[in-house]
């Protein structure tokens, strides 16, 4: 296995002055780590490093908008691990709130596998659309079903009533994945109840 680049190491542990030093004269922009191609943008999101994701965007201008191989942006890293600060900021900085990554999975789909539900809220309210499908048929309510997640289906059911009513390209709808096996289900029977069928 290769050792992290240096870079990669600063970034990750959201070490601000180290990296500048690191960085003199050095392209910034074209740094890619591995066989994801993440960069220095997506490592500070994923980390929650806010102050290294400001620096990357205010000070060297780097792209906000720059994927890795999957076509993962750092708002959907920052969305997937829960970091509701970075979310917060890409949103204000005009990311694209419903970019896909391979497989078509939006920010709001991978933060519905997470109980971040203020990261959530803060998607949907910059526009994030509920009701987009991942290439499984999946839209974020069929995610947030199969994760457990009651508050997360109340909130989805407030904002957008209609997100229930889907299936997937093999027919389960939401209260199918939400039954597998879950012992959460008799947990949030009021959030599944309230669906209106």
């Amino acid at each position: 296995m290769t050792e992290e680049p240096r870079l990669f190491k600063l970034a990750r542990r959201g070490q601000l002055e180290l990296l500048k030093d690191a960085l003199r004269g050095g392209d910034a922009a074209g740094q890619r780590c591995g066989r994801s191609g993440d960069t220095l943008l997506h490592l500070a999101a994923r980390h929650g490093h806010l102050h290294l994701l400001a620096w990357l965007l205010e000070e060297l201008e780097l792209d906000m908008e720059v994927a890795n191989v999957d076509y993962k942006r750092p708002l959907h890293e920052a969305a997937s691990a829960g970091h509701g600060e970075c979310v917060s900021y890409l949103l204000a900085k005009g990311a694209c709130v419903d970019a896909l990554k391979r497989g078509d999975w939006t920010p709001l789909m991978m933060a519905c596998t997470r109980q971040n539900l203020e990261v959530i809220k803060d998607l949907v309210e910059h526009g994030a659309n509920p009701l987009l499908k991942n290439k499984d048929g999946w839209n974020c309510f069929h995610i947030a079903s199969r994760e457990g997640h009651g508050q997360v289906l109340s909130y989805l059911l407030a904002a957008s009533p209609s997100s229930w009513d889907t299936e997937s390209t093999t027919r389960r709808t939401p209260l199918h994945t939400a039954g597998e096996g879950r012992e959460w289900v008799g947990e949030h029977k009021a959030a599944l109840i309230s669906i209106p069928v």
